[in-house]
């Protein structure tokens, strides 16, 4: 079983940075995809960022250009740096794995961090 731990969340001004981390531990195996998705208060789970085991990316286009994921692969771990940051990007921010098994493709969640921009 794979389990996956965020950290850096917080409170933060309008223009200012936060950098997110997530640590996958566990049965680790063929993890293809890691990223991030967001949810803010009475809204569905959006896609932030996502990154391939190769170091392919994609962003949303809210965030092109001020958010950037790199992920160390020998640790396991997928990054999350936050720049330029706007209270729209208010909301709990979802790690994400996809896994590759026998059979198809397991989808791994994270517990959540909250991310607060003030303006």
């Amino acid at each position: 079983q794979v389990q996956l731990v965020e950290s850096g969340g917080g409170l933060v001004q309008a223009g200012g940075t936060l950098r997110l981390s997530c640590a996958a531990s566990g049965s680790i195996f063929n993890i293809a995809l890691m990223g991030w998705y967001r949810q803010a208060p009475g809204k569905q789970r959006d896609l932030v960022a996502t990154i391939s085991s190769g170091g392919s990316t994609n962003y949303a286009d809210s965030v092109k250009g001020r958010f950037t994921i790199s992920r160390d692969n020998p640790k396991n771990t997928v990054y999350l740096q936050m720049n330029s940051l706007k209270p729209e990007d208010t909301a709990v921010y979802y790690c994400n794995a996809v896994q590759v098994v026998l059979g198809g493709l397991n989808h791994l969640w994270g517990q959540g961090t909250q991310v607060t921009v003030s303006s």
